[in-house]
């Protein structure tokens, strides 16, 4: 179990969350090689929706970038050995999605 060497870097999520987090990460590194990074974010997203609902996303590789919105208290980036695994919950708020595109009036020329 690389369960104790999880590192967390950033994270917002209540500590119970966390522990579950890195618990299947852990799991997912006993079922699968560290180089089948698609299958250990399929095994940690289908966990999370499962136990806290659907929406969950997860990133696992050695080099990447992100930007992302997600829910209050539902993001996690961690590292275990040279693997980072971003999880988190994305939202739209539909409010904020109207105010994307106003309504254009038409202009007469």
């Amino acid at each position: 179990m690389l369960e104790g060497k999880a590192i967390v870097k950033e994270t917002d999520m209540l500590q119970t969350m966390q522990q579950n987090a890195l618990h299947l990460a852990a799991k997912a590194l006993d079922l699968y090689d560290v180089t089948e990074s698609t299958e250990i974010a399929r095994f940690i997203k289908k966990n999370f929706d499962k136990t806290y609902g659907p929406g969950w996303q997860c990133i696992v590789g050695t080099d990447f970038g992100s930007f992302v919105t997600h829910c209050h208290g539902c993001f996690i980036y961690f590292g275990i050995g040279s693997l980072a695994i971003m999880l988190f919950r994305g939202v739209v708020n539909q409010a904020d999605e109207a105010n994307l595109f106003p309504i254009l009036e038409t202009v007469k020329a």
